[in-house]
């Protein structure tokens, strides 16, 4: 049991471990999760021998009891947008249809897609809906009117090679995810240049986040970033975690932030509240982790002290949130819902 103040951290351990089976035979991690019909349904993140990565399946009967888990992909490589791995899902369903996003990464670009079902069974993917430019265009677009932090330059400029300093490589931007209603009659999603959050507010469907819609927000892309690292446990970047959970006081937004350490970086689960209505509004932040990595399945893995959480339930006040454990297992942590609303409340941010 972990203690901050009001809140308790109850870390329930590693619930799904790689198998023998090929498509996960060196790590399961990073899973998305909905409760539905009466079931828990977990999409992870299955990794074989040499990075590659899919998408598997499983169903719990509890909260951190496995029940069926599927022999193979649920989710795999079929364009060249997502040659090399299918990656991190996170899934809601918004109208009836489930939106389960994820990592497309081709061995060059690292860019979110998505994939909807109306059953958790079909799945129709509709392609990259984040911005695709190279890192010469992004700079250009969206530091005409205001000075980006130097640190967009710092952790994108990997991608600055190839003629005259520009590249065929596009900035990455992942972990997409859906608010899960609209608002305002209007979808809403969380995206990730690093190291900040931005939002995208405004749009009826998917189909309207076009080349020119993306050139229009990055003109405006400082007015679009809902979240910044601010404390010392996610001074180097943040990212977005689990889907937002509504409330009544707010979006709840459970996030990583990430510092470098002389260990390395070290990924810690945070949590903050958005405004209700206009959830690009911040309305509070822990000053502290949710929780960090301690325990000897975070501290030592695949990538070492990394609690990376991506997919949330409620269950009679009780959140659980599933999180992949130092890139190697899926383990889960449970908080009450109330006591974490009311530490949050603390630190609010006007």
């Amino acid at each position: 049991m972990l203690q901050h103040l009001m809140i308790s951290i109850h870390k329930h351990g590693i619930i799904l471990q790689k198998s023998q089976r090929e498509f996960e035979n060196d790590g399961v991690l990073n899973p998305a999760v909905i409760f539905f019909q009466g079931r828990i349904h977990l999409f992870y993140r299955a990794v074989r021998n040499g990075n590659h990565s899919t998408i598997g399946y499983c169903t719990l009967d509890t909260p951190l009891t496995i029940s069926s888990r599927n022999e193979e992909p649920l989710l795999f490589p079929e364009f060249e947008y997502e040659s090399q791995g299918v990656e991190d899902p996170r899934i809601v369903r918004i109208d009836e249809v489930f939106y389960l996003t994820y990592t497309a990464y081709n061995g060059i670009n690292a860019m979110g897609a998505l994939a909807t079902s109306v059953d958790l069974l079909q799945w129709h993917k509709k392609g990259i809906v984040v911005p695709q430019f190279v890192y010469g265009e992004f700079y250009r677009i969206a530091e005409a009117k205001q000075p980006l932090n130097v640190k967009y330059m710092r952790y994108n400029e990997f991608n600055r090679h190839g003629e005259d300093g520009f590249s065929k490589n596009h900035v990455w931007d992942k972990n997409v995810l859906f608010f899960p209603r609209r608002i305002n009659g209007k979808l809403t999603m969380l995206h990730r240049i690093k190291p900040d959050i931005q939002i995208v507010t405004g749009i009826d469907k998917i189909e309207e986040l076009t080349p020119d819609f993306w050139k229009k927000y990055l003109e405006k892309f400082a007015e679009n970033i809902v979240l910044a690292p601010k404390y010392a446990h996610e001074t180097s970047y943040i990212g977005g975690g689990c889907p937002p959970i509504e409330t009544k006081e707010g979006w709840l937004i459970i996030y990583h932030g990430v510092c470098d350490s002389i260990n390395g970086f070290v990924y810690s689960a945070c949590a903050a509240l958005l405004d209700l209505d206009q959830p690009q509004i911040e309305i509070a932040r822990l000053p502290y982790p949710l929780f960090a990595p301690e325990m000897p399945w975070e501290v030592n893995g695949e990538v070492n002290n990394v609690c990376f959480p991506s997919g949330a339930i409620l269950m009679d006040n009780l959140l659980y949130i599933y999180y992949g454990a130092a890139d190697e297992n899926i383990a889960c942590a449970s908080i009450e819902l109330d006591l974490l609303l009311i530490e949050l409340k603390k630190y609010n941010c006007h």
